[in-house]
């Protein structure tokens, strides 16, 4: 007997005062409604699905695909971040560990999710992103570091992305935006039309942020103005009506990286000041040294012109 209905017939033989208020407390309105359907086959029915629910047994497109996949064991963020330290084996720069904590965390969190594929766009994306952040970093050695350990302890392979993203990059020179949006229209047989086709022919394609990144980073190399309003049309155009996927996310990351990479370079101009005024005092500092050395020596020189004067005064008065 299934678990529902057994508890349909307890409730059933239930005194009704257990499941009504006291008369006083009713109202007469309360009295003339219709009863609530408790006893309808709906419930009865969601009780069933609730009980002989098994994860990844739906009978549903999405479960068949993925439901291979339920229990799986999945690192979390922490691990993830705690692989990243363990690989970089050097502390980040305190301007940056806020930065890192947030790349390695969303990166994780995007690799992990049974909906990923990674393609060109993505690497270029995630490229770029990198870039963007760790070209002022002050020790560039301990850069390219943290570059190699945030990709590898996601799982993924450094030479791969370089090798994926230079490709579509180097593909994307000489060619213009209209040459962009039909290849993501699927037209053609290029590596971004290809893309573009597997991602319509896939019903449950994910978009990530690295791949909205991608996108913008096809519009510098095509010659589209680097301005955040004129991004975001580009991007409604090329995910929206090109390659007909939901765009509000990707016009949002668009926004998101403008306005990061503002910050950024604002913070190159700060630490460019900072370092030209640390030269101009070091320079202040060497001259004062100079100087003083020129007075201690003409000090001295002066000193040992007094002492040879009086040893020659000295030997004409003996002789």
């Amino acid at each position: 007997m299934k678990f529902s209905r057994t508890l349909i017939s307890l409730i059933a033989v239930a005194p009704a005062s257990a499941f009504m208020a006291s008369p006083k407390a009713v109202s007469s309105s309360c009295l003339r409604s219709t009863p609530a359907p408790f006893f309808s086959t709906d419930i009865a029915e969601a009780l069933d699905r609730e009980v002989s629910y098994q994860p990844g047994k739906a009978d549903t497109p999405f479960a068949k695909k993925y439901g291979h996949l339920a229990g799986a064991e999945i690192r979390t963020v922490a691990e993830a971040f705690s692989q990243f330290t363990d690989m970089l084996g050097t502390p980040i720069n305190a301007l940056y560990k806020g930065m890192a904590t947030d790349l390695v965390g969303s990166l994780h969190l995007i690799v992990v999710n049974a909906r990923f594929n990674k393609d060109a766009v993505f690497s270029l994306g995630l490229v770029s992103a990198l870039d963007l952040v760790l070209k002022n970093y002050p020790e560039q050695d301990t850069a390219k570091k943290i570059k190699t350990a945030m990709i590898e302890s996601v799982g993924l392979s450094e030479s791969e992305i370089d090798a994926e993203a230079a490709s579509l990059e180097e593909w994307a020179k000489g060619k213009s935006k209209e040459d962009i949006a039909s290849a993501l229209k699927g037209e053609g047989d290029s590596p971004l039309a290809q893309i573009a086709k597997a991602a319509k022919a896939d019903e449950w394609w994910m978009y990530s942020k690295f791949f909205g990144l991608g996108l913008v980073r096809l519009m510098d190399v095509v010659g589209v103005e680097q301005d955040m309003s004129v991004a975001y049309d580009v991007m409604e155009e090329w995910v929206g009506k090109c390659m007909e996927k939901p765009y509000y996310t990707a016009c949002s990351d668009s926004d998101l990286y403008f306005k990061t990479k503002g910050k950024l370079d604002m913070m190159e101009t700060m630490m460019k000041e900072i370092e030209i005024r640390e030269k101009k005092r070091m320079a202040d500092r060497l001259e004062a040294k100079a100087e003083a050395a020129i007075r201690a020596a003409e000090k001295a020189s002066k000193l040992q012109e007094e002492i040879d004067n009086e040893a020659a005064a000295k030997k004409e008065t003996v002789a």
